[in-house]
């Protein structure tokens, strides 16, 4: 049964609760990378509005040097969703199972190098800093690209404004007061209540991998990032094992 869910979350015909399912618990690990990543580097690098909003502030201010720190980290957010799209495009084209898992499995590579690199902020502080916040914001903009991918743009996990709005929205529709003298009955407001138990969903499953992240990275460093990479290995592994032993049948096949 839990091989069966598992296999289901990457498979390349989605389903409407398999993309739910994956959405969620993505949002779980992007709330446990980009709160134990805060600890890490002092920077938050899930959402690039404030990351933006820095780079002017910044060039106001006359700092150049941290301007185009924040620039680097929205060019490293913006490949890695462009990688996202050229993995899915290439596996896709080729009729691979793994059509989404390859970057999920890409991702949890990259979280096992963050804790590497991690392992050597003390010694080598002034390079590794950057080039982990340049690595976290690579990751974040992976993993929001692939559930985009996957969801249709349905849902996001790694930035939450977007969710929040969503939700009020269906909050405000929920509570809203329908008096039938002054609506037509086509006019009245109700809420998408699937919609509204998704989007809650979403955002308590990131606050839950925040308080995860932070706690596991206060408790035991940066060998924090090692259950959420196995998580993230043991969901890909199944399709790209599918594709691995095609490949392995195609082969033998070739006299």
């Amino acid at each position: 049964m839990l091989l069966a869910v598992i296999q289901g979350l990457t498979h390349k015909l989605r389903t409407r609760r398999a993309n739910r399912q994956l959405g969620g618990l993505l949002a779980f690990v992007a709330g446990a990378v980009n709160a134990g990543g805060f600890l890490a580097v002092q920077r938050y690098t899930s959402h690039m509005t404030g990351i933006i909003s820095s780079v002017a502030d910044n060039l106001v201010l006359g700092q150049v040097v941290l301007a185009m720190a924040g620039v680097f980290s929205l060019l490293a957010f913006l490949c890695g969703a462009a990688t996202t799209a050229v993995l899915v495009h290439w596996a896709r084209r080729r009729e691979l199972h793994s059509e989404f898992a390859l970057s999920l499995m890409v991702e949890a590579v990259l979280l096992l190098l963050f804790g590497l690199l991690g392992a050597n902020l003390n010694l080598f502080i002034d390079v590794f800093i950057p080039s982990t916040v340049l690595l976290l914001c690579f990751i974040m903009g992976l993993q929001n690209a692939i559930v985009t991918k996957i969801s249709k743009a349905e849902i996001r996990t790694t930035h939450m404004t977007g969710v929040v709005t969503d939700l009020g929205i269906e909050l405000g529709r929920l509570f809203f007061w329908n008096r039938t003298r002054e609506a037509k009955v086509e006019h009245f407001v109700r809420a998408d209540r699937d919609k509204l138990i998704i989007h809650a969903t979403i955002l308590g499953l990131f606050f839950a991998g925040g308080l995860v992240g932070a706690t596991a990275f206060k408790a035991i460093g940066f060998s924090s990032t090692i259950p959420l990479a196995a998580l993230l290995m043991a969901i890909a592994g199944p399709p790209l094992l599918l594709d691995l032993r095609a490949r392995a049948a195609e082969t033998r096949k070739i006299p």
